[in-house]
């Protein structure tokens, strides 16, 4: 009798044994999700960091946003998982969500969290002719811009004056990048986004560059108005192309290369008839 009961009693604490085993099998809690910067620029990446507990151990962790599914990196708890967003252009909306897997195979999912991307106010100052080339054929010259600041500037709007007559005007999806260029090639309409004017290597000039409000922010000056009030007058022809010697800050240097979409040659001369 004495050992009926003893296997009884084993029986019963093995039965309970495996019903508080069950009884602990469950899904894992996300306790939090924190993403860093909160408002981030397009040059931010977003890192996005998930808190998880429970009594099982998780066994994956992933990171989703808009079609891309990322695996999470646990931290040395096991209790933190990370996952970086990268960058994205400014006005971006971006939702994204964290799910954990854990040894027994339940998976939980954190809320929905959403950020947007926004850059600072465009930096007009920063927005400067970068060269200007007119030696070539109609369809080879060009008027380019270079962008100072860390941001793109979008050229939406902005409106360049030939002689104090307006040629150019920016359109939508025209963006100079953070510390690069953009040119407008094609004069007298040779090509669908040059300008509209001429442009000649040996007559004088004035290029005017204007934000969307119409503030002048740069200009590009070679001589001065003839007699007849007119601009145009013969001067020096110029072979080369005049560049901005370092890009965007410097002094306008003829060079013996031209480079439109492209940072400036290193060396070149003075131009007497370039206001500086």
């Amino acid at each position: 009798m004495k050992k009926i009961f003893i296997i009884a009693a084993a029986a019963v604490l093995a039965l309970t044994g495996c019903v508080k085993d069950e009884m602990f099998k469950g899904p894992s809690k996300i306790e939090k999700v924190v993403f860093t910067p909160e408002a981030p620029t397009s040059n931010d990446a977003v890192a996005v960091v998930a808190t998880v507990s429970g009594l099982q151990k998780v066994t994956t962790a992933t990171l989703y946003y808009g079609n891309a599914a990322v695996p999470m990196t646990p931290d040395n708890s096991g209790n933190q998982f990370m996952a970086t967003i990268p960058a994205m252009p400014d006005g971006t909306e971006v939702s994204f969500t964290v799910k954990v897997v854990n040894e027994a195979s339940f998976e939980t999912t954190s809320d929905n969290y959403t950020y947007k991307v926004g850059d600072p106010a465009t930096d007009w100052t920063k927005l400067q002719f970068n060269e200007v080339y007119g030696a070539g054929a109609d369809e080879e010259k060009f008027f380019e811009l270079h962008n100072g600041s860390d941001f793109p500037i979008k050229l939406t709007g902005v409106t360049i004056n030939k002689d104090e007559e307006l040629t150019w005007t920016g359109e939508d999806g025209e963006v100079v990048p953070a510390h690069g260029v953009f040119a407008i090639i094609g004069g007298k309409g040779t090509t669908s986004r040059g300008f509209k004017s001429g442009f000649s290597s040996k007559k004088s000039v004035l290029l005017e560059l204007f934000d969307p409000k119409g503030n002048k922010i740069d200009q590009f000056q070679r001589g001065d108005k003839g007699d007849d009030g007119k601009w145009g007058a013969s001067l020096t022809d110029n072979k080369g192309s005049w560049s901005r010697i370092p890009d965007g800050s410097g002094k306008w240097m003829i060079t013996a290369t031209f480079t439109p979409n492209a940072l400036n040659s290193r060396e070149g001369t003075e131009d007497p008839d370039v206001k500086q």
